[in-house]
């Protein structure tokens, strides 16, 4: 690896970016340009071993966008191609970009496997509540009576919560962080960079053209501080501007709490390293008409990663039964000749 010190200029091409003006996806990618040159430093990894790989949507124009190697693919299949990627090229570190479309409607199943097999992949889901790229249709996320032109009336469907679905599909690293919240943004996409698996991370961002303003409730300046819930390893979920309110459990059930009144030593501590999920499970779900919305590492646990598991396997194959001849493999045994007008096969 060269010993020149890269800086955010050398991830910036000369690219138009082309989202409309005022989109959450540029503060993402701000951050995203500002990390990278801390991650090859710190992983020893060269810019070349950078490939961001999208699928379909607003968000999926972000390898363009990136002064690395990239791959738009097809709706719904960042997470395949990555992963196959991933597999034949170990050296690289992958990173896939997709949206609430993209990842959580026709892309769902492939995300699911992704995550129980822990692919070593960094998969970043913008999440907007909205189809932008179509112009405005509502989306998996979208909330229940979302007035849109796909639903004039008011959808009528659960929306999915993201966090809610990584959990179930046992991923290794959750989190979710807010597009302009830039800090811990940055924080975040480190620890993702650093993660050995699969890291997920929901990012919330506002699309001001089709559904401006849809996390205001919990991200405006004049709320943050009463509406957020900043996750921290080993310490109570304390909130509030005046840090005075935290979130507890009462017979499994979640309720808030003032300090003043609620000793120290019953405050639930939160623990990222649990391998059960109960508790995580319980604050994604949170209602955020009636709590604050929990933002941060979800969960950061260690299991076996799927691609150093298959490469052992393909070891073990080779050292049993020797290296593999595919040309003989495909010749071996009965054989058929298809004759031009498909007749007479031999």
């Amino acid at each position: 690896m060269s010993n020149i010190a890269l800086t955010r200029q050398d991830f910036t091409p000369d690219t138009e970016v082309r989202w409309c003006p005022g989109c959450g996806d540029y503060a993402v990618l701000a951050q995203m340009q500002r990390v990278m040159p801390k991650i090859c430093e710190e992983m020893e990894i060269p810019r070349e071993n950078i490939v961001f790989v999208s699928g379909i949507g607003c968000s999926s124009r972000f390898p363009y966008y990136m002064n690395t190697f990239g791959f738009h693919t097809i709706h719904g299949r960042a997470t395949t191609v990555a992963t196959g990627l991933q597999l034949a090229r170990p050296e690289l570190q992958v990173w896939v970009v997709t949206g609430d479309g993209d990842g959580l409607s026709i892309g769902t199943n492939h995300l699911v496997h992704c995550l129980r097999r822990n692919v070593n992949l960094k998969i970043l889901l913008f999440n907007n509540r909205i189809y932008g790229l179509t112009k405005g249709q509502y989306s998996p996320t979208s909330q229940q009576g979302k007035r849109t032109k796909s639903s004039p009336m008011g959808t009528i469907e659960q929306p999915i919560n993201p966090l809610s679905l990584a959990i179930t599909s046992e991923a290794t690293f959750i989190a979710r962080a807010v597009a302009t919240d830039t800090r811990r943004l940055q924080d975040i996409l480190l620890r993702a960079a650093r993660h050995r698996g699969t890291a997920f991370v929901e990012i919330l961002q506002n699309c001001n053209v089709f559904n401006d303003g849809a996390f205001d409730s919990f991200t405006a300046a004049s709320v943050r501080d009463d509406r957020s819930l900043y996750l921290e390893h080993g310490k109570p979920l304390i909130f509030g501007k005046n840090r005075d309110r935290a979130v507890s459990l009462r017979r499994g059930t979640p309720e808030i709490v003032n300090l003043a009144e609620h000793p120290d030593e019953r405050l639930m501590v939160f623990n990222e390293a649990s391998q059960k999920p109960g508790i995580i499970q319980i604050l994604a779900q949170l209602n955020e008409q009636d709590f604050p919305v929990p933002l941060g590492v979800f969960r950061s646990i260690e299991r076996p990663v799927y691609d150093e598991l298959l490469r052992e396997q393909v070891e073990t194959a080779k050292q049993h039964l020797g290296v593999g001849d595919f040309g003989r493999y495909v010749n071996t045994g009965d054989t058929w000749t298809v004759t031009p007008d498909n007749k007479n096969p031999n």
